[in-house]
């Protein structure tokens, strides 16, 4: 049964930084979203900014920012038909694959074996993927996490919708909410109601539902299936320094 997204995290202090893919209820459209949120000063001191075909994470006052290990990367990168959306650097690692063809069908499952969780106990944050076909909607994602908070432990688990339902979409976030240390995401990613055909719509009930001391920013892609031209959304609580 599809969850309601915006009714889980309006509940949820917590869950990290997600991603959710799917297609809107009339069909037509691929939605992508991605946000973050941050409990310190320094997750907290971060703005997304337009790149060509994505976006980055930057800080918000880069005179503030204490350590940029794990907080700045390209979150979401575009390559040939794919958009690539991830939770950290490993963005750039899925897009180098796909870009030098090298397990063809099988360039994210392969580009995600060469890489771990974050290095950040006793969290040891999952590592979030997904990626979309902008001319079919079909998608997958992925997490990599220790099992139950333990190190020497990996698990990669892969998750992939071919031919998703329009108006519909799938959820999954680095937390299942918040703790010390957090408890990463658990089970399958969710499956979740899509009802907005327009990214901006989506965006703003979106960024109504997280929380508002925790949320930091948002990104939202639609994409038109027809021609592979999108539209991106982006909002940011903390407003950049100019320098």
């Amino acid at each position: 049964m599809k969850k309601n997204l915006y009714r889980y995290l309006s509940g949820n202090e917590y869950p990290g930084r997600g991603i959710c893919l799917g297609l809107s209820p009339d069909g037509t459209k691929a939605m992508v979203a991605y946000w973050i949120m941050g409990r310190s000063a320094n997750s907290r001191n971060r703005v997304f900014e337009a790149i060509p075909g994505g976006i980055r994470t930057v800080a918000a006052d880069p005179a503030k920012m204490e350590d940029p290990h794990l907080i700045i990367y390209n979150p979401v990168l575009t390559l040939h038909e794919t958009t690539i959306v991830t939770n950290g650097d490993q963005t750039d690692t899925i897009y180098h694959f796909i870009r030098d063809n090298l397990f063809p069908g099988y360039s994210f499952e392969a580009a995600l074996s060469t890489r771990l969780f974050e290095d950040d106990g006793p969290n040891f944050t999952p590592r979030i993927s997904g990626v979309v076909n902008m001319r079919r909607g079909g998608y997958k994602l992925n997490i990599l996490k220790t099992c139950e908070g333990d190190p020497t432990s990996l698990e990669r688990q892969t998750y992939d919708y071919p031919q998703p339902l329009a108006g519909e979409g799938h959820f999954i976030s680095t937390y299942q909410k918040n703790g010390s240390p957090i408890p990463s995401y658990a089970g399958e990613p969710m499956r979740v109601a899509i009802d907005q055909n327009d990214p901006n719509e989506f965006a703003g009930k979106l960024w109504e539902a997280l929380n508002e001391d925790n949320k930091v920013s948002l990104f939202v892609r639609a994409i038109t299936l027809a021609t592979g031209d999108y539209e991106d959304v982006i909002l940011n609580k903390y407003t950049a320094v100019e320098g």
